[in-house]
């Protein structure tokens, strides 16, 4: 018989243990994305997936806020953040520092999520404005635009929906 786990059944790391913990070298930029929900979304999906950073720019709200903590269940806790002014000069930076840069947006160069080869390499991953998206300040520096495919009427998924559809693609290029 199959049978539910309880949380104590699931050895999960204690909050110092995963702050402690090497993490995947991937950082989230998350570009003017306006909703608490959305922002602590990322956090929960960071922390699942074990990812180094979110970096929450330009208008994204930062913790503390009674709606992030909400959302994220205590990751805004566990994984490390910051808040840049300015994606552009944060993308840059670790541009110059031999990351690769992918921007989850529909483009005339996109490539579709199934067909990207994952490389265990360093990899900023940027999500942008609800309605807007990627800015094109961003996709013009980026190496790659990752696309989801999608087969409904919608042109798009959520923010956090599309965050944890690319970062589970990307996280599985460090598993061992």
């Amino acid at each position: 018989m199959n049978k539910k786990l309880r949380l104590e059944e699931l050895g999960r790391k204690s909050l110092e243990e995963y702050k402690l913990s090497v993490k995947f070298p991937i950082i989230l930029v998350l570009d003017d994305v306006r909703s608490h929900h959305n922002v602590g979304s990322a956090f929960r999906t960071a922390d699942a997936f074990n990812v180094e950073e979110i970096v929450l720019c330009g208008i994204s709200p930062c913790p503390p806020h009674r709606e992030i903590r909400k959302t994220a269940l205590g990751a805004s806790e566990s994984v490390k953040w910051s808040h840049q002014k300015s994606a552009l000069d944060f993308v840059l930076d670790k541009k110059s520092k031999g990351w690769k840069i992918v921007s989850v947006e529909q483009c005339s160069q996109s490539i579709s999520l199934e067909s990207f080869k994952v490389e265990p390499e360093p990899s900023l991953i940027i999500l942008g404005n609800e309605v807007e998206g990627v800015s094109q300040e961003l996709i013009d520096i980026s190496d790659v635009c990752l696309e989801i495919p999608q087969f409904g009427t919608k042109h798009s998924l959520n923010v956090s929906v599309a965050l944890g559809v690319s970062v589970w693609e990307i996280a599985k290029g460090f598993m061992p």
